[in-house]
């Protein structure tokens, strides 16, 4: 006796189910993908933002060195004058700390920039403002009696 065996068919739509339901993993595969371009899309924007301005907003080096310096030398000053205060009584103009040597640094002008005592009874301001004409756009930067430096 021959055996004949036919192979188990199935329905229509049991195979348009199978279709969709292994569509579905297509989709959210490309779906996937997609969000995985599009997030290093965004990190690659955010980089090249900052590798083009900075930390620092896009300031040249040299602006960076100076204007940290000037900043140390207005703290430098700022405490001279708190320590000239304190043995005299009042505060000074920077000729006469630098006659007494509290200053390290010799002039008024230091970097391109040049240094302004604004004296007033118990308080001061020093003010370090570019004087070197390549200068001109660089900020202005002062310190008062509170050793707060400031930026304009």
């Amino acid at each position: 006796m021959v055996r004949v065996e036919f192979p188990c068919t199935i329905g229509a739509s049991e195979a348009v189910r199978r279709k969709v339901r292994g569509g579905g993993d297509v989709m959210k595969k490309v779906g996937g993908l997609l969000g995985i371009v599009i997030a290093l899309g965004v990190g690659y924007f955010i980089f090249k933002a900052q590798m083009t301005t900075g930390p620092t907003g896009g300031a040249p080096p040299q602006e960076i060195i100076d204007t940290v310096g000037v900043r140390n030398d207005l703290l430098a000053i700022g405490q001279a004058e708190r320590m000239y205060m304190a043995s005299h009584g009042s505060y000074a103009s920077i000729e006469q700390l630098q006659q007494e040597g509290s200053l390290q640094f010799s002039g008024t002008n230091r970097r391109g920039y040049n240094y302004n005592a604004e004296i007033s009874g118990e308080h001061f301001r020093i003010v370090a403002a570019p004087a070197d004409p390549a200068k001109a756009n660089w900020p202005t930067i002062s310190v008062d009696d509170t050793m707060q430096v400031t930026q304009q």
